[in-house]
């Protein structure tokens, strides 16, 4: 279910916007994407110039981008909190009660990176402007345990939903994530109420996590093609 759209520039600059909010000493969550890339590099560039921060990747992705970035990375289980986590979204809720909720997952991180944003002081999406939406009904991702994912696609048809285990790309069988888990994308049509599906969802055995962001980001930075727009939750 990964997304794509949205100009390289747009992602540019929101990522950058992003790591500006970076400070000496922090700990810094460094989430998954093309967009979130772009922070990685910015922040390397300023570790370069003397920033003292440390890292904490969400997946194997953008632990190697740091590695290469020059950005030293550490542990959640090692640091007393993090500071700031820098992140990317499939898409973004512009509207409503549920203003800022997120759907991620497109690259099957969720878990980890849901563990690191929530743990944040502060948690800032980067976007850009092809993810904001005024209705929630992209397909949620939803990471469950192997040997439950027939069992778990079977509950999410009784929430109404449609499951469907996601294949890998380039080799035969389903994606296996980093932490070895399978994903199933689960259609819901329309998504009214994200905070009771999200309750739902997690209260199912075998869901190790799902793809639904509730009241987890204070800020979007969505890039555009001139500058970068800026939405507080």
């Amino acid at each position: 279910m990964k997304t794509t759209g949205g100009s390289d520039a747009a992602k540019r600059r929101a990522g950058e916007r992003a790591a500006e909010d970076v400070e000496d000493g922090f700990v810094v969550g460094l989430g998954t994407g093309s967009t979130t890339a772009h922070a990685i590099a910015a922040i390397g560039r300023a570790v370069d110039d003397g920033l003292d921060v440390r890292g904490i990747a969400t997946s194997f992705q953008s632990r190697q981008l740091a590695l290469e970035e020059g950005i030293p990375l550490t542990e959640l289980d090692a640091v007393p909190g993090v500071d700031l986590a820098i992140d990317g979204a499939d898409r973004v809720l512009e509207d409503g009660d549920a203003r800022g909720t997120l759907i991620k997952g497109g690259g099957a991180a969720h878990t980890r990176e849901k563990l690191v944003d929530a743990s944040a002081d502060r948690f800032v999406v980067v976007a850009d402007p092809s993810k904001l939406t005024d209705r929630l009904e992209a397909s949620v991702p939803v990471a469950v345990l192997p040997e439950a994912h027939t069992v778990v696609a079977e509950r999410i048809g009784e929430l109404g939903g449609e499951a469907t285990l996601r294949d890998a790309q380039q080799k035969d069988g389903p994606v296996v994530t980093d932490n070895g888990n399978l994903v199933l994308d689960c259609a819901f049509g329309p998504i009214e109420d994200p905070a009771a599906l999200a309750e739902r969802l997690s209260a199912l055995p075998g869901v190790v996590e799902h793809g639904l962001f509730v009241d987890c980001a204070d800020a979007t930075y969505v890039g555009t093609d001139d500058g970068v727009d800026v939405r507080q939750y």
